[in-house]
Order: C-alpha cells, then structure tokens, then sequence
C-alpha cells in the first residue's frame, strides 16, 4: 500500500487524518514514524496558504512520498484576528496546548458573551511526487468559552471553542461530530476526491 506522508509530529493531527483518510488506499504516516520529525520546516510566511504550500514542498523532497501538509489556527474577532498564523507560536516556543488557551482567557477575560466571535481556519495543500500542488481551505465559526471544557476528544484550542450552533466545545464533541464540522474536516472534505485520484 503506497504512503501518504502527513506532514506533522502532533499525534492528534496525524490520527484525525488517519480517520479521515481510512477509506483511502494509503497508508498514511507522521514525520515520526519515517523519522522525519527531527527536521524543522518554518512557517515564515503570513498566511495559511504560504505556510502549508511550503512546508508540504520541504517534507515531500525530504521523503520522496507524496505529502500533505497544514497551516491551521484561530482567528480571534476581539484580537483583531490574532492568533492566526502564529497560532501554535502563541505562549512562547515550549509551551503546552494548556498554557496556550489559557493565555487566550486570560486575554478575553473582560470581553463579553457577544464580543467573543472566532473561527478555526485550516488550509491543506498536497504536493504530489512529481511535484503538482493542491491547495484547500476550511473554515469553522463559533466562540471563545469562558472556561475549558470537561473534555477528552480534542487538542490544541479545542477545550475553549465552542463551534456556532452547539453549547459544547470541541473537545467534548465525538470524533466523528467533530470532523463533520470542523475547519481540518470541511477541508478534508475537500481534499478527499484529489486523493483518491492521486496517483502514487
């Protein structure tokens, strides 16, 4: 079965794709299971789509395997869109996903239920082994929580955003509900069809 290289260390990420992808005749792996995680990509650039584009090109020619890479983060309505592409870079180089969202209560501390509009935005591009790219990009909206949620499903800013329509946050939805919705699975939606015509 060919490999698609999901371009990223954070195990979460690379199990949502793994989900995603299970009907997919690939075998999709992380940067640590082809011992490409200890190679450092940046993410110099100032949007979503500059940054994925270029890390998927860097760990395509590292690997030789057709890859898929993302830039995702939060776009705040009362930070002026911060975090954004900083987003993984919030609380400082080292910190937990934990001091990341605390950080960001802290941050809307006095900012009231209606103020406290945000959105996910991930951008997926696939760089084929001939080197073709594609480029999606999803969206979720919804609001910062007051407080962290209770639960176990999520990651990164997951336990304080509270997708629009529902009065749970992300972490406390299952999987499956989750990647109906979310920012990665409406991009993953999109990705889906070029994958399956992808040619290894």
């Amino acid at each position: 079965m060919p490999k698609l290289l999901i371009a990223s260390s954070n195990a979460g990420k690379v199990r949502e794709y793994g989900e995603m992808f299970a009907t997919l005749s690939y075998e999709t792996v992380g940067l640590r299971d082809i011992d490409l995680h200890t190679l450092k990509v940046d993410e110099p650039f100032d949007t979503f789509e500059e940054n994925a584009i270029h890390k998927a090109r860097a760990y395509a020619q590292a690997s030789g395997l057709a890859t898929l890479a993302d830039d995702s983060g939060l776009m705040v309505d009362a930070l002026d869109g911060r975090p954004g592409v900083l987003t993984a870079r919030y609380a400082g180089d080292g910190a937990s996903d934990r001091d990341r969202y605390m950080k960001l209560l802290g941050e809307l501390a006095n900012v009231p239920e209606g103020e406290r509009g945000a959105r996910f935005v991930c951008v997926i591009a696939l760089v084929r082994r001939d080197g073709t790219t594609e480029q999606v990009r999803g969206e979720c909206a919804g609001r910062i929580a007051f407080a962290p949620g209770t639960g176990t499903h999520g990651f990164g800013f997951d336990p304080v955003f509270i997708p629009d329509g529902y009065d749970v946050t992300f972490d406390q939805l299952p999987p499956e509900q989750k990647h109906a919705i979310s920012h990665r699975g409406r991009a993953m939606q999109m990705i889906l069809p070029i994958l399956a015509g992808l040619s290894a």
